[in-house]
């Protein structure tokens, strides 16, 4: 059976036809490039349904003006029965107004299609490498994690829903001082557990109770045997263990979010296996690193101990960066920078795109290490692109008050806490009503607010009324006579029709918070709609004199509903059923 295109498809097709048939009368040079042809809703819905550009974009290959040409292009798209007016805007932008029969054929297709409407081809299964979190493996997830966390899975099931392969990463950082600090915490607690009085944590060490776990395991596994060791006989086991026990800890509260990964990439052993010394001789080889001396702190007067050491630096001034920078420390060990970029050359072997999801305070970095990458990457045959996603933290509150956390301290509001509190649907929701590099406020008080203001509630209370209806209904949906729809039932059906190019732009910019905007203004036109029945019977939805005329709406409830879980599942969030 060949599945029905979606309205927009359909319409750009005709369009392409249209443009064809210019070609066969000569109006257009055969092979006409076009890729910047676009056919989309216009910005004012007054001015039509469609509108597309094709004049404006072809019209020098045409060697005519663009409005001439939109005129050779509306002559053949007013022979078409699904179009019912052309007009010629402006310059030459051509907007469309569509059939009442187009959009009924549109509503079928939602039917037909189902669980599949809105899915694209348009990534061609193309590979892209989406790393998200790779948070330190320090403790259990927090409240800092969330977000990074939410839209890192969401804009991985976008991708996929739209004709991606996706790559799930995580990054341990197993290899810095940190988990050497973690690796004293944890012997501190393992003393603890053969009943030693450790007193107070000392300062430096990571205090939460998290680790009282690792400890008891470690002495279950250890007896005292490390209890009064030199550091060197337990660090590196101590430090293997405890990472391993975070890391179980951390795909357990991401769980909880309904979140997973495919790959989990260690630090350490990306540096065991020589993989920055690689990067460092690939980069050497292309003239992009050298032997050279760092400036002076700028703006202030460097430290009276400071003295000028020569360090392996990257040249990335040559790619807008202040000054060029180190991938070695004076110990010779790897700066983060020079870890990270052997590290995305790793990654970038096995995709044809990456995308890293980070936190706003990684800003500075963005742009040496998409250096780095396009340096490493050109250079080894292959154009890999790179895009960074800055996610902004959010600031917790409760009753508008806020909440204080501290890693530091171990008080800290977990991903455990939230979902144990609110729900993981609405966590997760939340965390998309916002463009990430925007700041944004989580109120647990009004997180589960029943108004129209929680955008969380709003859209679940229009998937529910919208299944309550179907139930109480006593007449099946049908689809038998949709003619019976008229203009306020058909104008839900063009915002639904909105969805597969939703899908298509957000994936292209990379952006899942449109698809939380799209359900919000589904969401808000199901809400118009159900309310305009109860100022007028005659526009319920339900009709107790007229069965035919019922199940037709019912059978659009029915898609719009539909659309409604289409959107949900590429968020991660389930669609309740009743409320």
């Amino acid at each position: 059976m060949t599945r029905p295109k979606t309205l927009h498809a359909a319409f750009a097709e005709k369009v392409g036809a249209t443009l064809d048939a210019l070609e066969m009368e000569g109006a257009l040079p055969a092979d006409t490039p076009r890729a910047a042809v676009s056919v989309e809703p216009p910005r004012d819905p007054s001015h039509g349904d469609l509108a597309t550009n094709a004049a404006m974009v072809l019209a020098k290959q045409a060697r005519t003006n663009p409005r001439a040409l939109a005129e050779k292009i509306a002559a053949h798209l007013e022979n078409d029965p699904d179009i019912v007016g052309v007009e010629i805007a402006g310059p030459g932008f051509i907007n469309l107004r569509l059939s009442d029969e187009a959009w009924r054929r549109e509503l079928l297709a939602i039917a037909d299609l189902g669980e599949e409407y809105g899915r694209s081809a348009m990534g061609g299964g193309k590979r892209v490498n989406v790393e998200f979190v790779s948070a330190n493996p320090t403790g259990p997830m927090h409240m800092g994690h969330c977000r990074g966390a939410v839209v890192g899975d969401a804009l991985s099931r976008l991708l996929e829903f739209a004709g991606f392969e996706v790559i799930r990463e995580y990054y341990v950082n197993d290899a810095g001082s940190q988990v050497d600090t973690l690796a004293r915490s944890a012997h501190l607690r393992y003393r603890e557990a053969l009943s030693e009085d450790i007193g107070e944590i000392p300062e430096g060490l990571y205090p939460g109770d998290y680790l009282k776990s690792v400890g008891a395991t470690l002495a279950a596994e250890h007896g005292d045997r490390f209890a009064a060791a030199d550091e060197a006989e337990w660090l590196p086991l101590f430090r293997r263990q405890a990472v391993a026990a975070m890391m179980d800890m951390i795909r357990a509260d991401l769980a909880l979010l309904g979140i997973r990964h495919d790959v989990f990439a260690s630090e350490a052993e990306l540096q065991a296996a020589g993989k920055p010394t690689e990067a460092e001789e690939w980069l050497r080889a292309k003239g992009l690193v050298y032997d050279g001396t760092l400036e002076a702190p700028k703006g202030k007067a460097p430290p009276e101990d400071w003295e000028p050491v020569e360090l392996p630096l990257f040249r990335s001034t040559e790619f807008g960066d202040d000054q060029d920078r180190p991938i070695r420390k004076s110990d010779g060990k790897w700066t983060y920078f020079g870890a990270d970029l052997a590290y995305h050359f790793q990654k970038a072997e096995n995709a044809d795109a990456l995308i890293d999801i980070w936190g706003a305070d990684h800003a500075g970095t963005v742009k040496r290490i998409k250096a780095a990458v396009a340096a490493l990457t050109k250079g080894a045959g292959r154009d890999v692109p790179f895009d960074v996603k800055l996610i902004q933290m959010v600031k917790l509150l409760r009753d508008g008050e806020p909440v204080k956390m501290s890693k530091r301290s171990g008080n800290f509001i977990t991903i455990a806490d939230m979902v144990e509190e609110v729900g993981k649907d609405v966590v997760r929701f939340t965390m998309l009503t916002r463009k990430p590099d925007a700041q944004m406020e989580f109120d647990f008080a009004k997180v589960v607010e029943a108004s129209r203001e929680n955008p969380v509630f709003y859209l679940q209370y229009a998937h529910a009324r919208i299944r309550s209806t179907l139930r109480k209904a006593g007449v099946a949906p049908s689809a038998d006579h949709l003619d019976l729809l008229g203009a306020d039932e058909l104008a839900l059906v063009r915002e639904a029709a909105q969805f597969p190019r939703v899908v298509e732009s957000a994936a292209q910019a990379r952006e899942p918070h449109r698809i939380a905007f799209f359900l919000g203004d589904i969401a808000a036109a199901f809400h118009s709609f159900w309310n305009a029945g109860n100022d007028d019977p005659a526009k319920r939805i339900i009709q107790s004199e007229n069965e035919t005329l019922t199940a037709a709406r019912l059978f659009l409830a029915d898609q719009i509903g539909q659309v409604i879980r289409n959107g949900l599942s590429i968020l991660g969030v389930e669609a309740v059923e009743e409320m």
